[in-house]
């Protein structure tokens, strides 16, 4: 059963293993491949996000953050990032935390949410976030480098809360 809490600094190192081993295939998240785990961690666990992970049996198979998607008068609407471990595809994790994240989103004040870059050719997210209520809301064009494809497009994908 999967179990979803906010992070702790004890997560640090399980955290930092997702996010290491999901942006190096570059072709989801517009972190460079070779990013350090010092930018990575001071990145993800910054204290202007709401860091959480997601557990199985005690492993951290998972983790997002919610953040405000502009400063000030835009700080309505959240932004947020998600990552399954490899080890863990396919099973459920990354709906059990879109689901969690957009109730959290809502408890937290957000009005909305709002994904800024979603590569298009990442289709499985594509299909999540649709099927959680997102709304593909425009298109960039050669928005994402992408490592293997080169420049590709992305979505702006957006719901209310």
């Amino acid at each position: 059963m999967t179990e979803i809490r906010k992070a702790t600094a004890a997560d640090q190192e399980a955290i930092w293993n997702i996010l290491n081993v999901v942006i190096a295939t570059g072709d989801t998240y517009c972190f460079a491949p070779d990013s350090s785990r010092e930018k990575m961690l001071t990145y993800w666990c910054n204290d202007d996000k709401h860091t959480y992970v997601a557990t199985v049996d005690g492993n951290v198979a998972g983790t997002f953050i919610i953040k405000d998607n502009q400063i000030d008068l835009g700080s309505h609407i959240a932004n947020a990032s998600y990552m399954v471990s490899p080890d863990y595809a396919g099973q459920g994790i990354g709906q059990s935390i879109g689901e969690y994240s957009i109730e959290e989103a809502r408890k937290l004040g957000y009005r909305a949410m709002q994904f800024n870059l979603v590569v298009k050719s990442n289709e499985r997210a594509v299909r999540l976030w649709q099927k959680l209520g997102f709304a593909i809301i425009g298109e960039i064009p050669d928005a994402f480098n992408h490592v293997k494809d080169g420049y590709t497009n992305a979505y702006i994908m957006y719901r209310k809360l």
